[in-house]
Parts: C-alpha cells; sequence; structure tokens
C-alpha cells in the first residue's frame, strides 16, 4: 500500500520501489482499499529485496519492525522508519479485516503526506 501511495502522490518526486524480506503475494483486502482511493495496485507484484540488492537509493523506508530488524543494508542518504501494524494480521469477519487495511492505509498516506510532501 505505501508503494502505492507514494506513487500515487508524489510519483512525479520519487522513483519508488517496494519490497519485502518475506514476500509473497499482494493482498485482495490490500488491492481493494486501495481501489477506494482510486489507486490499481492489482498489477503489483510482492518482491524480495535481494532484487535491489546493490543498488544505492536516496531514501530507504522500512514501515514495519521485521523489516527493520531483517532488512540488509542498502546505500542510502536517510534511512527512515515507521511502524505501521500488519493488517494481514487482523483475523475477524470481512468488515473488521477491510476496516483493519482502510485504517493502516490512511495512517500511511497521512505519514507519507506529512513527511515527504
Amino acid at each position: 500500500m505505501a508503494e502505492g501511495l507514494l506513487k500515487n502522490l508524489y510519483g512525479d518526486k520519487y522513483e519508488v520501489y517496494s519490497a519485502g524480506t518475506f514476500p509473497t503475494t499482494v493482498n485482495e483486502y490490500a488491492i481493494r482499499v486501495m481501489a477506494e482511493l482510486g489507486i490499481d495496485i492489482s498489477k503489483n507484484r510482492s518482491k524480495s529485496v535481494e532484487e535491489f540488492r546493490g543498488m544505492e537509493f536516496d531514501y530507504v523506508v522500512t514501515v514495519c519492525d521485521d523489516a527493520r530488524e531483517s532488512c540488509p543494508f542498502f546505500p542510502s542518504r536517510q534511512q527512515i522508519h515507521k511502524s505501521f501494524d500488519d493488517p494481514a494480521l487482523v483475523k475477524g469477519i470481512e468488515g473488521e479485516t477491510l476496516n483493519a487495511f482502510r485504517r493502516i492505509r490512511d495512517d500511511i498516506k497521512n505519514w507519507i503526506i506529512e513527511k515527504f510532501g
């Protein structure tokens, strides 16, 4: 969601890459709540940080504590960390899960605007 939000909000200002330490698939709930904002991430794929090993970045941003601890070192001008809850860990009825994804989406969006806007 962070990748989609940053590209949508500031894609003209930043070249955005996204990867995970344990990539799987793009969560269907993430696709749905991003579509509510008019952002299509259905074609995105979950990528491993290994795909970017050796690259240099202006910023390396981690958005969960696990990633911060296990992410390999990437040369950058600035390391930025902000921990967000993982909405995929919410187990409940569909409405509860969707609301968790919406809350985290909105938290990430607000943080991106504050930090990078």
